[in-house]
This record gives C-alpha cells, sequence and structure tokens, in this order.
C-alpha cells in the first residue's frame, strides 16, 4: 500500500514558472549530451575552497581540478574578488566552460549576524525572520555566494544537543512556518536576481533526535513518528521552493540518512516529487565506512548515488569512483544523467549560465555588508527575540534614574555575543553590552565593570569574586551577564551538564547576597535552554537574550530600559533538570498519567514532570487579560471550519506586545494524540487600557493526524481547543465533529 502521510508535491524548486523552466530544461539538456561521463561525475563532486592568510586558495589542488572539470561546487568560498578567479578557472579554462556553484554556510548573517536561529525563533515574527533571511542572502550573494546551506530545520526536544541553536526549537508547526519563512527571505521571488542565495534545508532527517543529545549519535524511531513530527517542516520548505536538501550524518533505524532509500527516493522523490538537488553533509559518504555500512569507497559511492544522493562534499569519492562503478554496471549512467541534470538545472535557474560573473561585483559587496539599515534590521530582531522569563518585584524595566550601574559577568564586556555558524561575521563589529549600556545612558552614566569570575567560559576561578562585589556595592542598579561562550552550542558541541557553566552561579549567588536592595537584572547569553533552577530561586529578574548577533549591546539595553517591551516566546521548554530531557510540550498522555494516582503514576520523584519555563512562555513589562473564548456552535461536521475568538486586554500602564498561542487535543482517537499541540497564534501590540479580537479558524488539516496506517485522516470525536500566553495557560472549550 502506498503511504498517503505527507503526499503533497513539492515539485520543481525555486518557483520557477513553465516557460522558464523549459527553457532552462532544454539549455540543461544540450549541454548534458556534450559531457563526457568524467565530466558529468566531476559536477557531482564539491571541495572546499577556503583561503590561506595572503588570500590564495589554502586547497592548491583546486584550480587545476576545476580546469579538468572535476569540480563542480565549491563550498566555502567568497569575496568577489576570490570567487570570480575560480570561477574563471572554470569557465575560460575548461572544456565545455560550465560555471562553479558557490555555497557557503549563512546561517543567521552573513557580515551583518542576527540573533542565533533557536532566538530568531523566540519572536514568533514571521515577517522579521523573512527579512533577517533577505539581509543574509543579500550580502552573501555580494559576496559571490550563490547557495546558502540554510534553513535548519531538525525538531529538537534535546537541548544537550550543541545544534538546537541553529533551528527553531521543539515544535512541528512553528518550525514548518519558520522554514518557509526563511526559504522566502533567502531566495525571494526572482531566483535569476543578483541578490538572492539558492537555499538548501537540513538536515534530511530527524537529526535533532540523536540519543542522548550526543553529535552524530543513532536515531530509532517508528516512522508513525518520523513522518508526524520530523519531515513536515522539510515539506514545508521544499513547497515554498526550496533548491535544494541536505541529508543528515545521523543513522535513522539503522540505515545511515546518506544512503537511505526511503528518505532519498520513496518520500523525497516519489512522494513529494521533489525535483531539486540532493547534496551530502560535510564527508558523510566517507563516513558511512565508519558507520559500518561500506567496506570501501566504492562501496559507499554505490549506496549514496543509487539511493538518491546527487552531489558529494568534500570525501571525494564519487571522483574515485564512480567511473568505474558506471563501467562494471552497478550504477546505471542514467542515474548520473538524473543528479548532473538537477546540478545543471540549479546553475541555470540561477543564471550562471547567462553570467558566471553576476554575482562577482566589487561594487555591490562594498555596498551591501554592514551597512546602516542592515544593522538596524539586527537590531530591531534581536530585541523582538529576547524573552523575560522572571521580573520579581517589577526590577525591569531599568530606569533613566539608575547612572552607575555595576556590569558584572563574563560576558558583560566581550564582543562574543555572534553565536556560533556566524557567517563572515566580525567580532570586531559587535557592539558588546557595555558600549550598548553607554550608548543608551549617555556621558554622565557610570558604568562598572567586572568579571568575576575567568572569561574563559567553564573554569572555576572565584579569585574576581570580590572586586565585583565593591563595585556592586557602590552602584544603583546592576546588570549580571552569564550564559555560555559561543563555542559551547555547535556542532560537535554536545553537553551532558546545561547548567550555568564554570563559577558563575557562585558569582551570582554573592552578587545577588551583596545587592540588598539594589535592583539586579540577570542578562542570559546562551544557545540552547539551560537548567537555570537554583538561579531561578536566587535572582529577581532573568532576560534570556540568546546569542544576539552584531547589535547585541544595543538590543539589550532597548529592551533592559523599556524602549522595546519583551515579547519573545520560548521556542523550547526549559527543564528543571537535566534528568528530564528530552522534555516538550506536546506529549503523549500515559495510561498512568501524574495526578490520577499518588504513587503509581508516570511521575518522578524528585522533582516536577514540568519544565521550569515551558514551551511558548515569556513576560512582558505589562499584563494581558484574556476573555473568555466565543464560538458559535459546539458541534460541527467533517469538512467544516470552527472559529473561535476571544478578547486580549493590555491591563498594565505600558504598551506591550502578545503572543496569543491557539492549542488543540483530540481527546479520543484511533492513536494516541497528544495532549495539546500548537495550531496557531497572532502577534497582538496593544497601548494601555486597549483591546483586541483576536480570531482563529479550526480547519479540518488542523485536527488531521497520521493514523496507524499512516494514512492522513481526521476523525469524529472530541476536541478541545486552548487560548493562552503559552502552552501551559489559558481557557479551554470543548466541541464535537460528527
Amino acid at each position: 500500500m502506498a503511504v498517503t502521510g505527507l503526499n503533497q508535491t513539492a515539485g520543481r524548486p525555486f518557483g520557477v514558472d513553465q516557460m522558464r523552466n523549459l527553457a532552462l530544461g532544454e539549455q540543461v539538456e544540450a549541454l548534458l549530451c556534450q559531457m563526457t561521463l568524467e565530466e558529468k561525475i566531476g559536477q557531482m563532486n564539491q571541495v572546499a575552497g577556503s583561503r590561506d592568510t595572503t588570500g590564495a586558495p589554502a586547497n592548491t589542488d583546486i584550480e587545476e581540478d576545476v580546469r579538468t572539470g572535476r569540480v563542480g561546487s565549491v563550498f566555502n568560498a567568497f569575496g568577489a574578488e576570490f570567487t570570480r578567479e575560480l570561477q574563471r578557472d572554470a569557465v575560460e579554462h575548461s572544456r565545455l566552460g560550465i560555471p562553479l556553484l558557490f555555497g557557503y554556510d549563512i546561517i543567521h548573517g552573513f557580515r551583518t549576524i542576527f540573533p542565533i536561529p533557536l532566538g530568531q525563533a523566540a519572536s514568533w515574527h514571521l515577517e522579521g525572520i523573512e527579512r533577517a533571511a533577505r539581509i543574509m542572502a543579500k550580502e552573501g550573494a555580494a559576496a559571490g555566494v550563490h547557495w546558502t546551506f540554510a534553513p535548519m530545520v531538525d525538531i529538537a526536544r534535546d537541548p544537550r544537543w550543541g545544534r538546537v541553536m541553529e533551528g527553531a526549537g521543539e515544535d512541528t508547526h512553528l518550525t514548518s512556518l519558520i522554514a518557509r519563512a526563511q526559504v522566502r527571505g533567502i531566495q525571494g521571488n526572482e531566483p535569476g536576481a543578483t541578490d538572492t542565495l539558492a537555499a538548501c534545508v537540513k538536515h534530511y532527517a530527524a537529526y535533532g533526535a540523536v540519543e542522548a543529545g550526543r553529535e552524530y549519535n543513532t536515531v530509532d524511531m517508528s516512522e508513525w513518528r518520523l513522518r508526524s513530527i520530523y519531515l513536515p517542516p522539510f515539506l514545508a520548505a521544499l513547497e515554498e521552493g526550496c533548491a535544494s536538501v541536505m541529508t543528515a550524518f545521523n543513522t535513522l533505524n539503522a540505515l545511515p540518512a546518506t544512503c537511505h532509500p526511503l528518505l532519498l527516493d520513496q518520500i523525497l522523490r516519489r512522494e513529494w516529487g521533489f525535483e531539486g538537488m540532493v547534496v551530502t553533509d560535510y564527508t558523510a559518504i566517507m563516513e558511512l565506512g565508519q558507520h559500518g555500512v561500506a567496506a570501501d569507497a566504492s562501496e559507499a559511492s554505490r549506496k549514496s548515488v543509487n539511493a538518491g544522493v546527487d552531489m558529494d562534499m568534500q570525501s571525494g569519492y564519487f571522483i574515485e569512483t564512480l567511473k568505474t562503478l558506471v563501467q562494471n554496471g552497478q550504477v546505471e549512467e542514467t542515474r548520473i544523467d538524473e543528479a548532473v541534470r538537477r546540478i545543471l538545472w540549479l546553475k541555470a535557474a540561477l543564471g550562471l549560465f547567462e553570467d558566471p560573473y553576476r554575482y562577482t561585483s566589487d561594487e555591490r559587496e562594498a555596498q551591501c555588508l554592514l551597512t546602516g539599515e542592515n544593522r538596524r534590521a539586527a537590531r530591531e530582531q534581536a530585541a523582538q527575540s529576547m524573552v523575560l522569563l522572571k521580573n520579581e518585584g517589577n526590577v525591569l524595566p531599568l530606569s533613566d534614574q539608575h547612572q552607575k550601574i555595576a556590569l558584572i559577568g563574563p560576558l558583560g564586556n566581550t564582543p562574543r555575543l555572534l553565536g556560533s555558524w556566524r557567517g563572515n561575521g566580525d567580532h570586531d563589529d559587535t557592539v558588546t553590552l557595555r558600549e550598548g549600556l553607554a550608548n543608551r545612558l549617555g556621558e554622565d552614566a557610570v558604568i562598572l565593570c567586572a568579571q568575576g569570575v575567568s572569561n574563559q567560559i567553564g573554569e572555576d576561578d572565584t579569585s574576581g569574586i570580590e572586586e565585583a562585589l565593591d563595585l556592586v556595592r557602590q552602584a544603583d542598579a546592576v546588570v549580571l551577564a552569564l550564559g555560555e561562550d559561543e563555542d559551547y552550542a555547535d556542532e560537535a558541541a554536545s553537553r551532558a551538564d546545561i547548567g550555568l557553566p564554570g563559577a558563575q552561579l557562585e558569582l551570582a549567588r554573592r552578587v545577588l547576597e551583596a545587592a540588598g536592595d539594589t535592583p539586579v537584572a540577570t542578562v542570559l547569553f546562551n544557545g540552547r535552554p539551560l537548567t537555570l533552577t537554583e538561579l531561578d530561586d536566587l535572582a529577581p529578574a532573568l532576560l534570556e537574550a540568546w546569542w544576539p548577533g552584531t547589535e547585541a549591546g544595543n538590543a539589550v539595553a532597548d529592551v533592559l530600559f523599556g524602549d522595546v517591551p519583551p515579547s519573545g516566546k520560548l521556542p523550547m521548554s526549559f527543564p528543571v533538570s537535566v534528568g528530564q530531557v528530552p522534555i516538550y510540550y506536546n506529549a503523549f498522555n500515559t495510561g498512568r498519567p501524574k495526578g490520577v494516582d499518588p504513587k503509581y503514576a508516570s511521575q518522578y520523584l524528585d522533582i516536577p514532570n514540568a519544565p521550569l519555563y515551558p514551551f511558548g512562555f515569556g513576560l512582558s513589562y505589562t499584563t494581558f487579560e484574556y476573555g473568555a473564548i466565543e464560538t458559535a456552535c459546539s458541534e460541527i461536521g467533517p469538512d467544516d471550519t470552527l472559529e473561535v475568538s476571544l478578547t486580549v486586554t493590555n491591563t498594565g500602564e505600558r504598551d506591550g506586545i502578545e503572543v496569543v498561542q491557539l492549542y488543540l487535543q483530540d481527546v479520543h482517537a484511533s492513536v494516541v494524540r497528544p495532549l495539546r499541540e500548537l495550531k496557531d497564534f497572532r502577534r497582538i501590540q496593544l497601548a494601555p487600557g486597549a483591546g483586541e479580537r483576536v480570531v482563529f479558524h479550526i480547519t479540518p488539516d488542523m485536527r488531521s493526524f497520521l493514523n496507524a496506517e499512516l494514512e492522513r485522516v481526521q476523525e469524529p470525536g472530541l476536541f478541545r481547543a486552548q487560548i493562552g500566553s503559552c502552552s501551559e495557560s489559558g481557557e479551554e472549550i470543548e466541541f464535537t465533529v460528527t
């Protein structure tokens, strides 16, 4: 039986219209007919093209390989002059003159760095996320890049995994919406424009579910969970026209994703109808030997290319082995043609056959990077991404009367606030928190600054605490800057203990004791949810700032002083203890849920089941009142859409932004359904005393799910709709589908 869980067609990437698609196809076929087998295989080979300190290629063989047609794509190469030189080797010195495709990891900014993707997701501001992607694409394209390896759409429920910083968190619906926004921002409306890039959705698939949160580790899950939770964001990106797909490093159900026929052939090609290119992650084909499914380079190449891989990133195995595999009949040349056709089509869609140098403009590169407009956009989004976790006693916002600030902590006066995967971002361009406070308060203010503990995050040196306490006693307000170093959340940066590293908790304890009645605001810079239980018990005010990017200090100051109201909501749950992970809001109930029986229940003996801060949580400097949910009826048919609404009122004294969230529960179904699932949200801005009626429409699609046979169905029965400020708050109503 054909699997129909996710059977919408993703189709031709880039959203190219039919007439242009035909023209590009003819162009590609004409070129393909002229190519030797060796030249075809060369197009399937991607190599690193980084530069040394003199600006020359660090890979000394690359120029000769390009001239002989052994390279189709170069990654980690950027800069108009550098890419133009490499492109000239391909176009003017190879037999067919096929242009190179330049790829680069532009994840949350090229030169102007925006908040890490997890931080951007915390804004729940899709237009802002799309704008950030648009700017990073414009900057990257101005520097000679054609193709970015983004967006990363891995659902992640375990904050020990360092790459949670690169994605949108734990929820499938929110991640899918953000994936669409990022693809739109990266690729724009005109794929042939010189200020857009080709996108590459990654890591296909289920990489965010690695066991124990350990990088590159095993994934084993049911096909139901794969299709219900982990695949929809990929389909969303492809439906938006995403040009390419990157395979994941992990195994999935005992088979590496890079040679996985179910993923690469059955689902991606046959069910979704995707016609674009598939590239591996770095040396992933080579790693099939380490996984233990390939005895040598030849077997690794055969398995990956026959499964559906079109381009090999960096291992060089295709160049070494594919010709012999074709000659021996182990790989059909038609399969090679299929892969090369997709690669050439992407190059044609980017306009590289018309003008191979169209992305290599020195003038555009000089004008587009780190502009004032780009900085303003980065500052705005960084402020929108921050989440106010706690504000006991209304410590925040700070007042303009606070003119002597003690800035304490290892992250208070450092530019290392860009986060990992920072493109070509430069720490020298970063606004530190100290600089941001000084910019906000003006020349008359005094900022007393001390690290307190080592700025080598993770060290236990406490020798600087007494100096910090002396400054705290002199100040009329304290800002405590704590968190992780940029290298603590990254690829190959898993952490078993996700508390504050080193002696930072001791510093916080001592500072808060010394401060007395002086207001203390704790700002957290980090790339993942942390276990903050002890800090939460001590600190009256906690602001989660993530790694905010180039405009970090200015954006934090904007929020601390109330110039921008905090409006972020958590895209990942913050656990009470690492012992709870993986932890996520949309879990299944059990046969013995907590609260039914005091002992024989699904619970811990020593900690609660609930997280410290749940998915969707975030405070404001004002308060919001949610009115009663209104609906015209409580019984609908299977094809009906139910309108539900309520009024949200700003009952405080300051302007505020609220993210109103709709959750749905299918109470009784043929398979177990989550306790709640995010289905929609609205981001509204309200002046003091103002109210707004917020309307949601619960559609048949929202009520559908995969049954035990992996068929998407909607079943009659009882549903609950919850509208509130986070996943654990809000009024519920019930309705029935007959």
